[in-house]
């Protein structure tokens, strides 16, 4: 009885491991860790936030909060996937929090209103402006819907997801404005 056990779990493994490398598995896997939040996207999350030296701390705490929800509330659906040869195309509708209105109106008004973004010696202060811009980033509840093609080619048996540009990863992260 242990054998036969044995054999059905290394089987349904070893299919699950066949399953996940297909051009859909590898999207579903790439998408997957946005919604778990792994520490891949921590780590990526947490350098962006790092390299922005208009973040006070608290700020950059904010904003990883705040994405991190984002990140785990982002829903996709495949509509797609054609492979040709050793390249694949899956098609994938994402849908996230709506934020490119968001900065789009952020920045405009900042330049109609400098004033409200000055310190006390009358220059720009960018942290101000930041806190300005993450409230307001905070309070979006409208969703979007994108699509996204991800290209993927086969090398040595494996599929392997190409870079995503910047458009896309604006759609990933609510940014994208069309």
């Amino acid at each position: 009885m242990k054998k036969i056990t044995f054999f059905l779990i290394a089987i349904l493994f070893l299919t699950a491991c066949e399953l996940d490398n297909t051009p859909t598995g590898q999207v579903e896997g790439f998408l997957n860790k946005y919604q778990i939040f792994d520490d891949d996207i921590k780590n990526d999350l947490k350098d962006a936030l790092n390299k922005d030296e208009s973040l006070t701390d608290e700020m950059k705490n904010e904003y990883y909060e705040f994405m991190k929800k984002h990140y785990r509330d982002l829903t996709y659906e495949i509509k797609d996937e054609t492979v040709d040869g050793k390249s694949a195309t899956v098609t994938t509708e994402i849908t996230v929090r709506d934020y490119s209105s968001v900065v789009t109106n952020a920045a405009a008004y900042r330049l109609d209103n400098p004033e409200d973004f000055q310190n006390e010696n009358g220059e720009y202060d960018a942290s101000l402006f930041t806190k300005y811009r993450l409230d307001k980033l905070k309070e979006v509840k409208d969703t979007v819907t994108y699509t996204i093609e991800f290209n993927l080619t086969e090398k040595n048996g494996e599929w392997t997801l190409e870079q995503l540009d910047k458009e896309d990863l604006n759609k990933i992260n609510g940014l994208y404005v069309s």
